[in-house]
């Protein structure tokens, strides 16, 4: 049974998530349909263009993202405490940037707004837009439904782009965030479009590994490697690359591709100097499920929601 949105994501119990979407009617998001020829590969510029622009309105922030042929994954977090600090005009400029403002709320900007009710209705009306500001289905809403009316325009078609509405995971722990993420970074490999992970530039990886190009949509840090500890993903980035690269050399029978046996370590190829680290990590189907994380976590995540259990890929205790 399909649950409601509400059901599957709440900030309090995690701000991060797994998102997946997929095109319908054989449609292509980026890449070459092999029936008719046709390239679609500039279309992954639309998604990354339409992230640009999302993160000067949202306070989600991105961990990783792949964008394929006919889907693409985003891992995201969303900071409420970000968008609960922004003061009115700052909502109102950024809800600005993607829809009209209410008459109601272009007036009491310009301060013609003479009874208290008015007032009342306005301070109310921006506090909406301010929890929208961090709302995973209105984030995904205004990435779908544009690349959807970019696609149709082009094809020249009508109707449905996307086959549903996007899925959603909760990712309950530091293991779930680490696992899916690298999930994610390895959809390219995995599907034998490259031969290494930092080969693809479809991926956040590749973002990762060279942080000046300002093209690309911006991605949440790995704190430890900044000396003031600012907000972001508790882990050293070398370490993240060590744990992509050992996952990435597992051959699974469900997929394609894998890093060959002797293919030198993603550390030595990026001619970095520092210590790896190996994450046990089972083998699982991350894309299945509504939740990522521990049994433990799985199970607290239950009870906390009033579900008898809830399905995912636990991640299993080295």
């Amino acid at each position: 049974m399909t649950r409601p949105r509400s059901e599957l994501v709440s900030v309090n119990d995690t701000p991060y998530y797994h998102c997946i979407c997929r095109c319908v009617r054989r449609a292509f998001l980026c890449g070459e349909d092999a029936s008719t020829g046709q390239d679609f590969s500039h279309r992954k510029a639309w998604v990354l263009d339409r992230l640009l622009v999302l993160q000067q309105v949202f306070t989600v922030e991105l961990c990783a993202y792949a964008v394929m042929s006919n889907h693409y994954h985003l891992v995201v977090h969303l900071n409420a405490n970000a968008a609960k600090v922004l003061d009115d005009d700052a909502v109102m400029a950024r809800w600005e940037k993607l829809f009209s403002l209410p008459l109601l709320l272009s007036r009491y900007r310009a301060g013609q707004l003479t009874a208290e009710a008015e007032y009342e209705a306005a301070r109310l009306s921006i506090d909406i837009l301010r929890s929208r500001l961090c709302d995973l289905s209105w984030f995904m809403r205004c990435l779908n439904e544009h690349i959807a009316r970019k696609a149709n325009e082009e094809d020249n078609c009508k109707g449905r782009f996307w086959e549903s509405r996007f899925k959603s995971q909760a990712i309950l722990d530091e293991a779930g965030l680490l696992a899916c993420m690298a999930y994610v970074d390895l959809n390219p490999l995995r599907a034998k479009v490259v031969d290494t992970p930092e080969a693809s530039a479809d991926v956040s990886l590749s973002a990762r590994l060279a942080p000046q190009d300002t093209s690309k949509p911006a991605l949440l840090p790995f704190v430890s490697q900044f000396k003031d500890g600012p907000q972001g993903i508790p882990f050293a980035l070398a370490d993240y690359l060590a744990l992509v690269d050992w996952t990435g050399r597992v051959q699974r029978e469900d997929k394609r591709g894998f890093i060959a046996n002797d293919t030198p370590a993603i550390l030595e190829r990026l001619g970095l100097d520092a210590d790896s680290f190996i994450v046990a990590l089972g083998q699982h189907q991350l894309s299945k499920g509504t939740v990522i994380g521990h049994r433990q976590a799985q199970s607290a995540y239950a009870k906390a929601h009033r579900r008898r259990r809830v399905m995912g890929p636990p991640i299993k205790a080295a």
